[in-house]
């Protein structure tokens, strides 16, 4: 996997040519432009890697994870089955870091813990549920698409946490960011599906503005999904719900203040931002010594690809 250690701290660009990122190397490809091409003119002869001005791919997916052992691979292929798209195998993916981290977690036996110290309840039997695919069920879990149909949603386009752990008390939503914002809107902004309806009016109940100021002119559409589907079935398996929203250091510091004017936190439900290096911290603070120097060397080698030129490192590690 490369990172810091193997990339070229800056490339020269032009309008026909880009360089290799990796150390050393001398090679250039043609630019490409507009959305991103697995194309022999853009692939590095000696590393393999398609390249754009801005990011890189790998020929293989399994080149951009840490977790390659026979039920990893098993598994990560059922998830694929159900899950709506991946790029994991470009450098900056949002999923192949969600894939790196949690199955960490999953594997050391750390996430009770972490989810226990976050928000200040003890956490057991802890299932997690990647992209929507339920490790128990076989496939994807049936809970959630009741929820896509409850609210008009068509099952194999419906709302597709990144992780959701369930736990004996408490039903999580973690919405994973990496390089993208929580700015998102509808494809039809005339299409409400189901969501002010569905779950006999739940919407009334779960948020303080309607939909179009919240989905459309806020910008906030995924989050109100998340929020609304989350709460429903937080209900029909009678447990507290959390939608996490996991950002990098310094990014969307204001999204707490901003999404919890539109809804109705209790007890039972509630919103909340956490970092990726505040994982890194508990990591370290909790892991085993003999499990901490692949996690640890990844945050601080891990790279998000470069701007005007210049690699960009992804944690404040």
């Amino acid at each position: 996997m490369l990172g810091l250690q193997e990339l070229k701290p800056k490339i020269e660009t032009t309008a026909t040519n880009v360089d290799c990122p990796i150390k050393g190397c001398i090679e250039k490809v043609k630019r490409q432009s507009h959305s991103f091409r697995r194309d022999e003119r853009f692939k590095c002869p000696k590393h393999n890697i398609y390249i754009s001005p801005s990011t890189f791919e790998y020929e293989k997916a399994t080149d951009n994870l840490l977790w390659k052992e026979k039920a990893d691979l098993s598994l990560l292929e059922k998830i694929m089955k159900v899950k709506r798209e991946s790029r994991m195998a470009r450098d900056n993916s949002e999923d192949a870091v969600t894939w790196n981290v949690f199955r960490y977690l999953e594997k050391n036996s750390l996430i009770e813990g972490f989810l226990s110290q976050l928000i200040g309840t003890t956490q057991e039997n802890t299932e997690v549920i990647y992209w929507s695919y339920s490790q128990k069920e076989g496939k994807g879990w049936i809970l959630l698409d009741k929820a896509r149909a409850e609210f008009g949603e068509e099952i194999t386009r419906g709302s597709e946490p990144d992780i959701i752990v369930k736990t004996d008390k408490t039903l999580f939503f973690i919405e994973a960011k990496l390089t993208s914002g929580n700015e998102t809107t509808p494809s039809d902004k005339n299409n409400f599906k189901k969501y002010e309806t569905g779950g006999k009016n739940l919407f009334k109940e779960v948020f303080i503005s309607d939909y179009r100021t919240i989905a459309i002119i806020e910008r906030k559409y995924e989050l109100m999904r998340f929020w609304l589907l989350g709460t429903w079935m937080a209900e029909k398996i009678e447990k507290e719900f959390y939608l996490i929203n996991l950002v990098r250091e310094g990014e969307e510091e204001g999204i707490e203040a901003i999404f919890k004017k539109h809804i109705k936190e209790t007890q039972r439900r509630k919103f909340k931002r956490i970092t990726w290096e505040i994982i890194c911290e508990f990591i370290s603070k909790h892991a085993s010594p003999n499990s901490k120097p692949i996690i640890f060397e990844y945050f601080k080698n891990k790279t998000v690809g470069y701007e005007q030129g210049r690699l960009k490192k992804a944690f404040s590690i």
